[in-house]
């Protein structure tokens, strides 16, 4: 079984540091100096899991994670990669980054920060926010983990209560939830081991990490590979009478052999594949998610930033609809001039309009003319240079761009197509 890649989230101090430590610790994933530096730090008292996870000295200082902290473990039946992303709004950007190819996420829920007096629950604000960011970013599978269930005097209906809660967002909000489990992480209840209860009797967190699936990209599907670097080869090739060229990059999805026939955007030039390298060695074929080198029959003006596709399977354009989510304090607008990165590309682009945002509580749209930090809405985008975009639901390397600040190079946005249509022609 394939190693998970999966990210704890949620708000600040929902104790997603803790749940980490918690199943290194129980996995006997700790070294014994690690655990020994613990052990003198606690002094006698409770040792501190979240501390395996914080390494920053500022995040140590202020009790909060700033920073992607990435960790493994294993158990008898499968490896994991964990990445434990900021709770805090200021480092969105950073839960937006672990989320991007992982395989599933964790969503910690606090449920001492929750009313339970009342009969709708109402979820924290980051509880929602991760919650759509991992689902506009593709990742598969989503657990909810109701945290701290030690900390209440009569569990049982007090998880059911935040249950229902999160039951009835992550319908109304189209969530893949794969389950909703009560855990404490600092007591270790339901991470590793079933909790022994008459009010639960379902799987631990970890139960359900092992069967969890991985995300797979699309074999089937046409060729799509974003060159990433041009090689001149080192021998001269037998029989074809030049010196050729392999044109290595990451197959997002398709496959490719030699003899195919492929196509060259946004040049649109085509050609022949004549061989298919991996490692440097000559392959029979090479399917979605391999590093692959491709030969052409013929000399062709390909560089890096192109893409290399089954013929006919895609078209550039300089103008698509997107869902943007916003990470940057300076609000998005209409006309403002950014760069986006695309594949291996960087253009100039602009927002064309901003169509609405959303409201996270409420899961409505609403009509918008700027983009706060941390909102998500739909926007038109424009670029310089025609893009082969892809919608994101299909391609989750041809959907996705990135937004980059021009004057203070921050990463503004995580961009992802929600379609495809004609190019413009405006003047920039």
């Amino acid at each position: 079984m394939q190693a998970l890649r999966f990210l704890t989230a949620g708000s600040v101090d929902d104790g997603k540091s803790t749940l980490i430590g918690r199943l290194l610790f129980d996995s006997q994933a700790i070294l014994a100096d690690q655990l020994d530096t613990l052990e003198r730090r606690a002094a006698g008292s409770p040792i501190d899991l979240s501390l395996l996870t914080d390494g920053l000295e500022a995040e140590r200082e202020q009790g909060i994670t700033i920073d992607v902290a990435y960790r493994y473990f294993a158990t008898r039946t499968r490896k994991f990669i964990i990445a434990d992303a900021p709770g805090h709004e200021q480092y969105t950007r950073n839960m937006v980054t672990a989320a991007a190819g992982s395989d599933a996420a964790v969503v910690l829920v606090d449920v001492t920060k929750l009313d339970l007096s009342q009969d709708d629950v109402e979820l924290l604000p980051q509880t929602r926010r991760h919650s759509l960011l991992a689902h506009l970013l593709r990742v598969p599978s989503i657990v909810f983990a109701v945290n701290k269930i030690d900390a209440l005097d009569n569990p049982g209906p007090g998880f059911a209560k935040v249950k229902t809660a999160l039951e009835a967002f992550a319908k109304a909000a189209g969530l893949n939830v794969v389950a909703t489990i009560p855990v404490s992480a600092l007591r270790g209840d339901n991470v590793t081991q079933p909790l022994a209860s008459d009010w639960w009797q379902g799987e631990s967190l970890l139960q359900v990490l092992e069967r969890l699936p991985t995300l797979q990209e699309r074999a089937d599907a046409p060729l799509s590979l974003p060159v990433q670097y041009v090689q001149k080869d080192a021998y001269q090739s037998s029989g074809t009478g030049f010196q050729p060229r392999v044109l290595w990059g990451r197959i997002a999805h398709g496959a490719v052999k030699a003899g195919d026939t492929i196509e060259v955007l946004p040049s649109r030039q085509t050609a022949i594949v004549a061989e298919v390298r991996v490692a440097s060695e000559v392959v029979g074929a090479a399917a979605a998610g391999t590093s692959a080198g491709l030969v052409l029959d013929r000399q062709l003006d390909v560089s890096r930033g192109d893409w290399i596709v089954t013929p006919g399977s895609a078209s550039a354009t300089r103008q698509f609809p997107a869902t943007l989510a916003w990470l940057d304090t300076e609000p998005a607008k209409p006309g403002r001039k950014y760069w986006v990165r695309h594949g291996n590309r960087w253009v100039q682009a602009r927002i064309s309009s901003i169509d609405s945002v959303l409201d996270i509580h409420s899961l409505a749209t609403r009509e918008a003319h700027e983009l706060p930090v941390n909102a998500i809405g739909k926007v038109t985008m424009e670029v310089q240079h025609e893009l082969p975009v892809e919608p994101f639901t299909s391609n989750r390397v041809g959907g996705a761009l990135i937004v980059v600040d021009p004057a203070s190079h921050r990463t503004s946005g995580a961009l992802l197509v929600d379609a495809a249509p004609v190019t413009t022609e405006e003047d920039w």
